[in-house]
Order: structure tokens, then C-alpha cells, then sequence
């Protein structure tokens, strides 16, 4: 089963996958709402697991938001401010499916593969705008 699928099951469930900064090992906060076969899937792929989050740990801000805005569409994770703003915001709403689009006309047609591999400099560009209007949002709505 692949990583992203495995995660999105856990986070789905109202479990969530951290960082404890205390050891830094991955650590499940209330496990016990994780189906037994998701965790039985994660085991042997747990070093896949802890790859993409590693991945994740240097992002940019831009990219961490990008990622928040694709957990959302998916219903994997759920971000209140993010979903006010999107809804609020038609035009960004257009822009992140556009921004999908070119991703999908890079390639990336399965929610459970990485979308980074297929960002380009187009798509680029639109998350940048994304991420900015993103930002103006919130600090008018603070």
C-alpha cells in the first residue's frame, strides 16, 4: 500500500502522525482510533512513512501550505482557516484547480502519489500566488 494512502487513512480516522520533539521518533497520537489493519499496513512501510516526513521537515512555508490545500481537498486533514479562506475566495478556488490541472498534465493522476515530482515552474507560480493570497487573507481577517 502506498505512504500516502497509508496516511491518509490515519489522519482520516482522527488519529494523528507527528514528530515528538522530545526523541524525535514519529509518534501516533490517539492510536486507538486507527483501524487495526491501517496500522498492520503501516508497519511494513514504516521507514516509507518516516522518508516522507523527513522530506517534509526543511519545506518552505509556500510548500507546507500547498500541502495543507491538497490534505484538504482529499478530506485527509482539516484546516478551518484554510477552508474559510477558500471558500471566501472563488478566485483561489479556480487557482488551485488550475494549479491541479497542470500537475495532472504532469502526470500526477493518483492522489496517493507525491505531487511534488510533477511541479513545474507554471505550477510553481500559481502556488506562489496561492500562498500569497493565502497570507493577505489572514491577515485581513485576523
Amino acid at each position: 500500500m502506498k505512504t500516502l494512502h497509508v496516511l491518509s487513512m490515519i489522519w482520516k480516522s482522527g488519529a494523528e502522525i507527528y514528530r515528538d520533539e522530545s526523541d524525535g521518533r514519529l509518534s501516533l497520537k490517539n492510536a486507538k482510533l486507527v483501524p487495526e489493519e491501517v496500522l498492520k499496513a503501516a508497519d511494513p512501510i514504516f521507514g516509507e512513512i518516516e522518508k516522507w516526513f523527513k522530506s517534509w521537515e526543511e519545506a518552505k512555508a509556500i510548500d507546507k501550505h500547498i500541502r495543507m490545500m491538497v490534505h484538504q481537498a482529499c478530506g485527509w486533514q482539516h484546516n478551518p482557516k484554510l477552508n474559510e479562506w477558500i471558500c471566501a475566495d472563488v478566485d483561489a478556488l479556480m487557482l488551485f484547480m488550475e494549479w491541479q490541472e497542470t500537475l495532472a498534465n504532469n502526470g500526477w493522476n493518483d492522489i496517493y502519489t507525491d505531487y511534488r515530482q510533477f511541479e513545474n515552474e507554471a505550477s510553481n507560480v500559481m502556488k506562489k500566488k496561492l500562498y500569497e493570497s493565502a497570507v493577505l487573507y489572514a491577515n485581513q481577517n485576523k
